[in-house]
């Protein structure tokens, strides 16, 4: 299995704009396993010496794992900081997402269909004597349409600081789809590398 991220972020005092994209690629005894590409760009207002903060979301999703031809959301909401400190961050949001999904219910079969989902994360870093890095973000996106279809989306981090700018990382990634009655778990680990402007 290979793994591939990119993240790039740029910070303002009222305002944060984040942009994300990460392909996972597997073969097991030469089957297709993963073939799996996600591209997230989101962005967050923030009011001065509030916790309370604005956010805006857009994602784009494929994924053979998960049977998801293609599927895009996009959304508005609310986030609370409960902790903001450099060491220490835990933060709850909530909001409303539209998708659009093309979805493979079997080998032959397709569905396709809009609805509006409510989108909880509960998201959080921890920083340990400036080396150890346990970084999570965690999704529950339930359709208001329809009690059981659900997404659940999982990735969580640990690193560990070599040099000021390149990381020993590990991670654990799960996600369900409900409505395909699919679900991934990846365990992966490699070298992550930080530049900052």
């Amino acid at each position: 299995m290979l793994t591939n991220g990119l993240r790039y972020n740029i910070s303002k005092k009222s305002i944060r704009l984040n942009s994300t994209s990460s392909w996972i690629y597997g073969e097991q005894q030469n089957n297709l396993t993963n073939n799996d590409f996600t591209s997230t760009l989101d962005f967050s207002v923030f009011k001065a010496r509030s916790h309370f903060y604005y956010w805006g979301l857009a994602t784009y999703d494929k994924s053979y794992s998960l049977k998801i031809n293609n599927r895009l959301q996009a959304g508005l909401g609310v986030a609370y900081n409960i902790i903001d400190t450099t060491v220490t961050f835990i933060n709850l949001s909530d909001g409303i997402i539209y998708e659009n999904s093309n979805l493979q219910v079997n080998d032959s079969t397709n569905s396709y269909y809009s609805l509006f989902r409510n989108s909880f994360r509960l998201r959080y870093r921890f920083v340990i004597k400036g080396i150890v890095i346990i970084d999570g973000s965690n999704f529950l996106q339930n359709a208001l349409n329809n009690s059981s279809d659900y997404i659940i989306r999982s990735n969580n981090t640990l690193s560990v600081k070599l040099r000021k700018w390149l990381n020993l990382t590990g991670g654990v990634t799960y996600n369900r789809n409900q409505l395909t009655n699919s679900e991934n778990l990846l365990i992966t680990f490699g070298l992550s590398a930080e530049k900052y402007f």
